[in-house]
């Protein structure tokens, strides 16, 4: 297996299977890797205080640390470490007009689907730079907040019966509501949320692999990105972690761990297996080369 210099991952369903569950496997799986001076990224659409508690630097040396970037939030924080304290080296944050414009989108989306096609929605306004809109508010993930077996296909069944075209209609939708209020929004969508916002995953990817290119040299084909939601949702429409596949990442390999069936980008490599899986290839890539 090729060795990399940087690894980036997402964190729920990937690294951890819920944000309740214990840390301490990933932790174990990411420290040999950090000592060996292997920039490690965590990608996710979370915020701080919801990986490990926000603790997660608490794990790790202030050594270590200097190798540990984390991009959150759609792309709103991108985290470094400093003295074993996390400081945010860039953001994309709206001003308090733009975050209006954001809230008022997701609301005339929330009505066009209710009053249109009759579809009751509900909506987290209190996200740094978008809003997540429930399409399945009945249905409660619980702790495992990445998508479920099964939920893509049951959100296309009632997004059929209501006469929606898809996904692909429900994004159309988001970018025309956006236009509406002035702005350029970044929709995504899974089997549950549609989220509408300023940026997504690929403002944090490249954010941090720019850095990384400037402070240590590191190319893009030093890289791997591994995830469990690059499946297409539809035709032409991929999931989550399908974002970080972007122009300045297009010479880095990437992974899907999921164990849904169901394509992937042309570039995306499926190992299955989940989280174990993830983990195993953490170890691999720190292991000796005689010993691999």
């Amino acid at each position: 297996m090729k060795k990399y210099r940087a690894i980036f991952f997402d964190w729920d369903g990937t690294a951890v299977l819920s944000r309740r569950a214990p840390v301490d496997a990933a932790v174990a799986a990411m420290a040999p890797l950090l000592d060996a001076g292997v920039k490690l990224a965590v990608i996710s659409g979370t915020a701080y205080d919801r990986i490990a508690a926000g603790q997660l630097h608490t794990h790790f040396t202030e050594k270590q640390l200097e190798n540990l970037y984390l991009g959150l939030g759609r792309g709103a924080f991108n985290y470094a470490f400093s003295r074993g304290e996390p400081y945010v080296f860039a953001d994309r944050l709206p001003d308090d007009s733009t975050r209006g414009a954001i809230h008022r989108t997701a609301f005339d989306i929330h009505m066009e689907l209710l009053d249109r096609y009759g579809l009751n929605t509900d909506i987290v306004f209190g996200r740094p730079n978008y809003c997540k809109i429930d399409l399945a508010a009945g249905i409660d993930r619980g702790d495992n907040l990445f998508m479920q077996a099964g939920e893509t296909e049951a959100l296309q069944r009632t997004l059929r019966s209501l006469g929606i075209g898809g996904l692909r209609c429900l994004i159309d939708m988001a970018k025309a509501a956006g236009k509406a209020h002035g702005l350029a929004v970044s929709p995504t969508c899974d089997g549950k949320y549609l989220e509408v916002g300023i940026s997504d995953k690929s403002d944090n990817v490249d954010g941090i692999l720019k850095r990384i290119m400037g402070s240590d040299g590191i190319a893009a084909e030093d890289c791997c990105f591994l995830g469990d939601e690059f499946i297409a949702l539809e035709e032409g429409i991929y999931g989550s972690d399908s974002f970080m596949l972007t122009p300045l990442t297009a010479s880095a390999d990437f992974f899907d761990v999921s164990d849904l069936p169901g394509t992937r980008p042309p570039r995306v490599s499926v190992l299955h297996g989940g989280v174990d899986r993830f983990l195993s290839f953490l170890r691999e890539q720190a292991a000796p080369e005689k010993a691999r």
